[in-house]
């Protein structure tokens, strides 16, 4: 159950990796370079509405898990067949057929631990999930590089045949995926014979009307997440090669320092959810991560200091502001309108990525890394102006005020913990006390 989803992770970020490889081998800039991210989102603007209900009503767990594994397979091949045949566009369709897959293989590896662990098994559960894909994610960083430089001393050149040769290698842990939820549906069916259990469900209750009751905490909070991730994930996307030529780190050293942020949201984030269970007042966490990013795109932008320094500053805010951020929304939102808001999160997060992600490109190819590091900045400031605005929407308007200043104001912040420093985060679980929410996936 927690491999599911290892595949995934890994070649998610394999343009990272591989960013000057992938810029040389096809010929393309920074604007193309990142769209290979924006195709991966733009299905999921709206596929997270579709994702649960599909689980639940058209496949099944079981076979809607080995249809989005399949997806993930067949979306990194025609990927890696794109760099083989150096056809840049087929490259593109090749990361939308993967994010097809990619988000939906999420909901369900979620439903499958809902349905299989209770209470705080459960917990450690997903604990083990974000384990994997963050092992998933340092890898790729850390090997994809040394997987290209094997395929070219094989060869004997560097080029199209030498990336797509590199990719198909990498998918290889898209089948090993593949074959975990192949097995498992076999787990699967034979507890449901031997145990008479169903199938587990995602719970995902998605009403479109609803958008319309959303109250301005609610939005402020979408805006939040919106221009924080804004300037998170892009900058991942970008950051080895910035590493290399602001820092003149070697590629090993730049890779290595360019997964930080996610070795640490691994162990940080129980230990955040924990904390932030302990003593409440989410949107003082919220305020802090925000500020300690800002404070870290501020040093990598006008400061020539060891950005082992300004990396671990951002891995560990990125780890708070997930394990305070995300419950929130529970807090705002009437139960009942809990799939809708989230699933409505999820949307305007994939578009926010997409067109961040290509505006990072030509920000990039036109002005250079200081510009995109204000860039990057400017985002930041946005999140951190719409976190004062919802404290102070809140204390004069006296909505949820209890819920985001106090401790022990919501069922599900310990099992956020887990699911927060994950790529594609999920919704709370519905058989927690008090919530009925959606398996939906969110990207962290």
């Amino acid at each position: 159950m927690c491999f599911l989803g290892f595949g995934s992770y890994f070649c998610y970020d394999n343009p990272a990796a591989l960013q000057t490889q992938v810029q040389r081998d096809m010929k393309v800039n920074t604007a193309q370079f990142m769209a290979l991210y924006a195709w991966y989102s733009w299905p999921n603007v709206v596929l997270c509405f579709f994702g649960g209900f599909l689980i639940d009503r058209v496949f099944g767990i079981r076979l809607g898990t080995v249809i989005f594994s399949i997806f993930v397979c067949a979306g990194q091949v025609v990927f890696a067949l794109g760099a083989l045949f150096n056809t840049f566009w087929l490259m593109e369709v090749g990361r939308f057929i993967f994010g097809i897959g990619g988000e939906s293989l999420a909901v369900a590896q979620n439903t499958y631990a809902v349905s299989w662990f209770k209470g705080k098994e459960l917990n450690l559960v997903f604990g083990l999930q974000l384990s994997m894909a963050r092992i998933g994610s340092t890898v790729n960083m850390n090997i994809m590089g040394w997987i290209y430089s094997r395929v070219q001393h094989l060869l004997g050149y560097a080029g199209p045949s030498t990336l797509g040769l590199a990719l198909l290698i990498g998918g290889v842990t898209c089948l090993f995926s593949l074959s975990c939820a192949l097995i498992l549906a076999y787990l699967d069916r034979r507890a449901e014979r031997l145990l008479c259990k169903e199938q587990g469900r995602t719970g995902e209750v998605i009403k479109l009307t609803d958008v319309k009751d959303f109250s301005l905490s609610l939005w402020l909070i979408f805006v939040i997440c919106v221009c924080y991730y804004a300037a998170v994930f892009p900058f991942i996307g970008l950051g080895k090669v910035f590493f290399i030529e602001k820092f003149q780190f070697s590629p090993q050293e730049a890779s290595a320092i360019n997964s930080i942020v996610y070795i640490i949201s691994a162990p940080m984030s129980p230990v955040f959810g924990l904390l932030v269970d302990k003593v409440g007042k989410n949107i003082i966490w919220v305020l802090c991560a925000v500020v300690t990013t800002l404070a870290s795109h501020i040093m990598l932008a006008f400061t020539f200091w060891n950005p082992w320094i300004a990396m671990c500053l951002l891995g560990v805010a990125y780890s708070l502001l997930a394990c305070a951020l995300w419950p929130m929304v529970a807090f705002v939102v009437p139960e009942h309108q809990l799939g809708t808001a989230y699933g409505f999160m999820q949307s305007i997060q994939n578009l926010g990525l997409a067109v961040i992600a290509i505006a990072a490109g030509m920000i990039l190819d036109t002005r250079g890394y200081l510009f995109l590091e204000v860039f990057f900045s400017a985002c930041v400031c946005l999140s951190l102006l719409a976190v004062v605005m919802l404290y102070f929407v809140n204390h004069l308007t006296g909505e949820a005020v209890q819920l985001l200043l106090t401790p022990g104001s919501a069922p599900v912040k310990s099992f956020f913990c887990f699911l927060s420093a994950l790529r594609a985060p999920k919704a709370p679980n519905p058989s927690f006390k008090g919530l009925s929410a959606p398996c939906c996936s969110y990207r962290w």
